[in-house]
């Protein structure tokens, strides 16, 4: 395992002080969760932009997002997305 050392602001720090209280975390494993959420929540967001500008079929935002079909079309609805559509639904029909 690598190890990444880091300037942070002092307003930061005391965030992660709260949020490792109140995970009863200790400060390696409370960076380390916060930073692979962080990718996480840049994919969904990423694949949602996608989907809605046409770029990528729903199938295929949901593989950039790393999630089940089933799980992107609920984050896609709490989102407001609508994903069906023209051209790409024969394609996204014929993924599932």
């Amino acid at each position: 395992m690598g190890t990444i050392s880091a300037r942070v602001p002092d307003d930061l720090e005391a965030d992660l002080e709260a949020y490792l209280e109140a995970e009863d975390l200790d400060r390696s494993t409370a960076v380390r969760k916060l930073l692979m959420n962080g990718p996480d929540q840049w994919r969904r967001e990423r694949a949602l932009k996608k989907l809605e500008s046409g770029d990528v079929t729903f199938s295929r935002a949901a593989e950039l997002a790393e999630m089940s079909v089933w799980d992107f079309a609920q984050l896609a609805r709490e989102h407001e997305i609508t994903w069906v559509g023209g051209d790409q639904l024969a394609e996204d029909i014929e993924s599932l």
